[in-house]
C-alpha cells in the first residue's frame, strides 16, 4: 500500500479537522446565512472537536512603536492557523491579501479562507512563507 499523505502540508491534521467541522456546518443548514452566525456555528463544531480557539481576537496594528489601527482575526485555532470566514460566492484578492497580511503581522505560517456560498463551502489554504 502506498502512503497517499503530502509531506509538503503545513498542520495536515488540524486543518482536516477545521476543513471538516465547516462541511459539517454546510451539511447541517445549508447557505444563506449571515457571517456572524456561520461564526457563531463554526465556535460551537471547534468546541465539538476539542480544539482551543480564539474568536474575534482583537490585534493591534503598531509602526514605530505607535499603535496606528487594529484588526480582528475571526479565529486563531491552537495558537497556529487563522480562519477567516466570508458568507459570499468567489474568492477576491482583497480577501486573500488581507489574510495574508494578518500572517505576516502574527508569524504565522497558515490561514485558512473559507467561504459559505449558496452550493456549499469553498475554501483556499494561504500560505506565509
Amino acid at each position: 500500500m502506498t502512503d497517499l499523505q503530502r509531506k509538503d502540508l503545513i498542520y495536515p491534521e488540524l486543518c482536516y479537522q477545521i476543513v471538516g467541522a465547516l462541511f459539517e456546518i454546510f451539511k447541517q443548514v445549508g447557505g444563506g446565512y449571515k457571517e456572524k452566525y456561520y461564526q457563531n456555528m463554526v465556535a460551537v463544531e471547534l468546541k465539538n472537536r476539542n480544539l482551543l480557539y480564539k474568536k474575534e481576537l482583537f490585534v493591534p496594528l503598531i509602526y514605530k512603536e505607535e499603535k496606528i489601527g487594529s484588526y480582528f482575526l475571526d479565529f486563531l485555532i491552537e495558537d497556529k492557523i487563522i480562519l477567516e470566514l466570508k458568507a459570499k460566492e468567489d474568492f477576491s484578492r482583497k480577501d486573500i491579501e488581507q489574510i495574508l497580511s494578518y500572517l505576516k503581522k502574527n508569524n504565522l505560517k497558515l490561514g485558512i479562507l473559507a467561504y459559505f456560498t449558496k452550493s456549499g463551502v469553498k475554501y483556499k489554504r494561504i500560505v506565509n512563507l
